[in-house]
């Protein structure tokens, strides 16, 4: 039975690689997005993928290999050395956005108790953990730099993922 799989791409390999999933026979998505390009000399429109170096496939586990041998494709995302599979609910919902005329934008995935810096704003570099989500796009965080336990609503984009080894005590 087919299921659905993230397939990670060399860097701005992901409509050649989509392409040559369709030449093999491999049923593939690559969500794309219209934006607005400016260059020195133009501005253009463009179809970017909405996830960077990612395309989704539809295969029967067995046949991984078809994929991993394409031109342009770097891993199969694996969780605890098993293929991730995505549930297809989800590959319809990104479908039905995009189709929708919605205008989706990539954001950071934060659970509680991940620790973020702040990319954005008048708290610029300030670090701390998200302790609380609070409705679709807000968090509230504490800020570690003061030593306190002071929490903020902050807007979602203007928070950046950052590991423990990075951390600035």
């Amino acid at each position: 039975m087919p299921n659905w799989i993230a397939v990670y791409t060399k860097s701005r390999h992901e409509k050649v690689v989509n392409s040559l999933f369709s030449d093999k026979g491999i049923e593939a998505y690559l969500p794309l997005i219209r934006r607005k390009r400016k260059w020195s000399d133009r501005t253009k429109w463009i179809d970017d993928p909405l996830f960077h170096s990612y395309i989704f496939a539809c295969i029967d586990l067995k046949d991984y290999l078809d994929v991993l041998q394409t031109d342009g494709v770097h891993h199969i995302i694996k969780f605890q050395n098993h293929i991730a599979t995505i549930p297809e609910s989800q590959i319809i919902g990104l479908k039905q956005m995009i189709d929708g005329g919605y205008d989706p934008e990539p954001t950071e995935y934060l659970i509680l108790g991940d620790k973020v810096r702040i990319r954005g704003g008048p708290l610029l570099g300030i670090e701390g953990i998200v302790s609380r989500i609070d409705g679709v796009d807000r968090f509230v965080i504490k800020i570690e730099a003061i030593q306190h336990a002071v929490s903020v609503l902050i807007d979602r984009k203007f928070l950046k993922s950052i590991s423990e080894t990075n951390r600035s005590i």
